[in-house]
């Protein structure tokens, strides 16, 4: 090891006070804790929905399945059609909601940023007015009867194509781009929506994936709007809404843990409601925590230039 290197590592230690020492350990061992708090319940989970039915119910079960098996997710995927059905129906409205709702979102976001458009202040409170009031469910699934939304898979992509808060973040990311490329752009002959394609949206790709990423998420997650709409049919369900008819229907007839017992009675079964639960659960996180990885950079840069104002 040369000198030079051991004296840029002393000059580094010096450069670090005791209370920042203190505080360093104190936020790693806090966030230590904090890890382990929020995997372990994952783990566990994912444990149990892996361990055979009946030795599940015997509990005990911690980081690693007792009695290992693919029964639990077989009797969810395979031997039911209406989580299949839900679940296509929940690829395409995560799939062409994500897209639409960005796209809707950053035009109007690229509109409201132009510090030409003359009605940028006026619309912007008009947005901002949005996000603290509505009419209400009642109204709005009335609403939605007349424009023919209920009982079809457009009431899951229409009415959420643009938000308020996600148009205020994209907004505030635009305003921060410097005018002269703008202003190059068309004094070479480039049109707005030229700009738009061609300048705002390369420069934007970090608000985009954290836009995209909760709007993805929110529809993935969702299952309210197709018990409210589309209730009695069964060809717009969505994956979440079966999911939770199956963890009603089996916390309803056996009664949680005390019916995993009974289930323990019968010889024949192999499945039960702890692991069925927990193969639901992991189910429908497995997609979301697979697509976290590649946005999680852009999460970050995204919303936190998003989100200053000058």
């Amino acid at each position: 090891m040369s000198e030079e290197t051991v004296d840029l590592k002393l000059k580094h230690k010096k450069k670090i006070a005791p209370e920042d020492l203190i505080f360093y350990i104190f936020n790693t061992i806090i966030m230590v804790l904090f890890a382990v708090v929020t995997l372990y319940p994952v783990l566990n989970t994912l444990a149990y929905s892996f361990n055979e039915g009946n030795d599940a119910v015997r509990g005990g079960i911690h980081l690693l399945p007792r009695a290992p098996t693919l029964r639990n997710y077989q009797e969810i995927i395979f031997e039911r059609k209406s989580i299949m059905q839900g679940l296509w129906v929940t690829i395409g409205r995560t799939v062409l909601g994500t897209l639409t709702s960005l796209a809707a979102n950053a035009l109007l976001s690229f509109i409201l940023s132009r510090k030409k458009f003359l009605f940028k202040s006026s619309l912007s409170l008009f947005w901002i007015i949005t996000m603290y009031a509505n009419g209400g469910m009642i109204p709005v699934l009335i609403l939605y009867r007349y424009l023919h939304l209920t009982s079809s898979f457009w009431v899951y992509i229409i009415p959420g194509m643009v938000s308020a808060f996600n148009v205020m973040v994209m907004r505030t990311y635009m305003q921060g781009i410097p005018d002269s490329l703008e202003e190059a752009a068309q004094l070479e002959g480039a049109g707005y929506m030229r700009v738009f394609w061609s300048i705002i949206t390369p420069l934007c790709m970090p608000v985009y994936a954290t836009i995209a990423l909760f709007v993805a998420v929110g529809h993935w997650n969702s299952w309210f709007d197709a018990m409210l709409y589309n209730r009695f049919d069964p060809q717009y369900t969505t994956l979440q809404y079966e999911l939770r008819k199956l963890l009603d229907s089996v916390s309803a007839s056996t009664g949680g843990q005390q019916a995993g017992t009974s289930a323990t009675a019968s010889s024949a079964a192999t499945i039960t409601p702890v692991t069925i639960r927990a193969a639901a659960t992991i189910f429908t996180m497995a997609p979301i925590i697979a697509l976290y990885p590649f946005l999680q950079r852009y999460f970050v840069t995204g919303l936190t230039i998003g989100g200053v104002k000058e």
